[in-house]
């Protein structure tokens, strides 16, 4: 085995994927497969749920390769991680030789070229077509020399290129072959660079990972999602989901005596006993109970995502501490902080040291990005079911939690009514209920000019995330580019982290969070919020590279549901005082 060179594990995972191929150096090789890639223990059942959502597109489109049909069968899914001592195996593609010195095109890498040369390169074109396949150039040869070169033009495009015979002169071929059809038998291929986007494009998500099993079980036996979705719509004002003072419902605490092995008949003897004694909640006893099913389904799952974050750590403001009472530093945490939250318009900020984080690919497509024109090609295994190539990470985080009943406030003013909510209700609860059950969160795909609460809050949460990314990365000393975002939109928050990549300052969260967080918020609220593009951005998107963007592996909404105004427009989140 030759090492052909040495990538990070986080590098590996977006630019060496099975059938992607790369550069290494100065040849071309196409990856081959992982070299016996470790397994990472998830819960497979929370993966799948994440999967039907991200190939959603293409499951709508009947372009998905039949995961989704799979996944919904329960089909088998695992997910590995780079076994570094192992590495990843490549071969050389595309094998069309191209002589550096005379730019011949050869028949063989172990002969030497007709010029006497044996410096043999390739040809970096492929073609590719959107059911994914990927094919080598043929090159027509001077029929009376056998022989044939290339004449690279001037510009890009694959059309321009000509062969021609370097004895006679004669042109053998023009571009690489017009309408070529796929062996597929759905339209031709086109020729393009093979590291183009459009050759192929990696699908990847992110999700939380609960470093281990047993805080899944814990949260469980606390009481399960509905435990954990009080926890968030009463403001995380308890340590822990476990000291939330909300009982279980009936079904819940059957399902948990069933779930620890009790016999159904013997746990709903229990539960009725438990039930008639006064021990379980009854409907309607908290407000999220006002919630319609598949609106507090989603609420639950999102609620389960956030407990399992904060499961390891969590640090809010409230608990900082001077080293000594009274010392400047106390009076900081005690009155500063206090005010830059408030006036940033946030109702908590926590730290989080042990984040876990799972970055992982389940597929690719090649041409097209619209799933409605590109097919999907998911990673399989040799023996059935899906195999997703992942990284697991524990990392620094920042949870930004908005004040629910400002966040109301602008959504009203906006013109949208809020179910069992009336402005100047200052009720967090009630507040964070009633964007629970009117907001339905667009997905990454969808189309953010069709106005409503769920495309609003999502402009909001995604816009203030950009915005507090852009003046961390400064006030950290963190890359940009290594920090990444992880929305929660309908329980108006999301999770800034620092990713395994880049120039990561280890510690560089923590430093902000504990000596000048106040800092950080008044350059939020106080920094220039005009874009240099003015006046093109604001009648545009209202959000460019130049204001909001961030890089891609930083924003998993490709940077879409973005707006400037939303935070400092004549209506914006940030304008008016808090009380309207």
């Amino acid at each position: 085995m030759t090492i052909l060179g040495s990538r990070s594990g986080s590098q590996i995972l977006r630019t060496f994927l099975p059938d992607q191929t790369v550069d290494l150096r100065g040849e071309i090789y196409r990856v081959a497969e992982w070299s016996a890639p470790s397994a990472i223990q998830v819960d497979t059942d929370l993966v799948r749920r994440h999967l039907l959502r991200e190939v959603g597109a293409w499951i709508a489109h009947d372009t998905d390769g039949g995961m989704g049909d799979d996944l919904l069968r329960n089909a088998a899914v695992e997910v590995v991680e780079l076994e570094e001592a192992r590495g990843v195996t490549v071969e050389r593609y595309p094998q069309v030789w191209l002589c550096r010195v005379c730019k011949r095109i050869g028949k063989s890498l172990d002969r030497a070229c007709r010029c006497g040369q044996r410096k043999w390169g390739q040809l970096h074109f492929v073609g590719i077509h959107d059911c994914g396949a990927i094919t080598e150039p043929w090159i027509k040869r001077c029929e009376v020399h056998d022989d044939v070169k290339v004449v690279i033009p001037k510009s890009a495009k694959a059309a321009d290129i000509t062969f021609v015979c370097p004895v006679c002169d004669k042109l053998t071929m023009q571009g690489l072959g017009f309408n070529k059809r796929c062996a597929c038998g759905d339209g031709s291929v086109r020729w393009n660079v093979h590291k183009a986007r459009a050759v192929y494009t990696p699908r990847g998500m992110v999700l939380i990972n609960p470093p281990r099993p047993e805080h899944r079980e814990g949260l469980k036996l606390a009481g399960g999602a509905r435990k954990a979705l009080v926890w968030l719509a009463e403001g995380l004002t308890a340590a822990r989901p476990a000291d939330v003072t909300a009982k279980q419902t009936k079904e819940e605490f059957l399902a948990k005596l069933i779930g620890d092995g009790m016999d159904p008949t013997f746990a709903a003897t229990m539960a009725d006993m438990a039930e008639q004694g006064g021990q379980l909640a009854k409907p309607g006893d908290h407000p999220i109970d006002q919630l319609s099913a598949d609106r507090r389904a989603e609420a639950e799952r999102e609620a389960v995502d956030v407990a399992m974050a904060l499961a390891e750590s969590r640090t809010p403001t409230t608990a900082l501490r001077g080293g000594t009472p009274g010392d400047a530093l106390d009076v900081r945490y005690r009155t500063s902080y206090p005010g830059a939250l408030a006036r940033a318009g946030i109702d908590g900020l926590d730290l989080v040291d042990r984040f876990p984080v799972l970055s992982a690919m389940y597929g690719y497509t090649r041409g097209d990005d619209d799933p409605a024109k590109c097919r999907l090609v998911p990673f399989r295994r040799k023996r059935g079911g899906y195999r997703l190539y992942g990284n697991l990470a524990e990392t620094e985080a920042f949870l930004v939690r908005l004040d629910p009943a400002r966040v109301a406030t602008w959504l009203s003013s906006r013109g949208h009514r809020l179910a069992s909510w009336t402005p100047g209700n200052g009720d967090p609860v009630a507040a964070r209920v009633a964007v629970l059950q009117s907001a339905v969160v667009p997905s990454k795909r969808d189309d953010p000019s069709v106005g409503s609460v769920g495309t609003d809050l999502l402009k909001l949460v995604h816009t203030y995330a950009h915005r507090f990314i852009r003046q961390a990365a400064v006030f950290s000393g963190i890359e940009r580019d290594a920090l990444s975002e992880y929305l929660v939109p309908a329980h108006l928050g999301f999770f800034v982290y620092a990713a395994a990549r880049g120039d990561f300052v280890l510690g560089g969260m923590q430093a902000v969070f504990e000596s000048n967080l106040d800092d950080l918020l008044g350059a939020f609220v106080d920094a220039e919020h005009r874009c240099p593009l003015d006046p093109g951005c604001n009648r545009g998107s209202g959000a460019c590279s130049a204001c909001v963007h961030l890089g891609e592996p930083s924003c998993r909404f490709f940077n879409r549901f973005l707006d400037r105004s939303v935070l400092f427009g004549t209506d914006g989140y940030l304008r008016p005082p808090v009380n309207r």
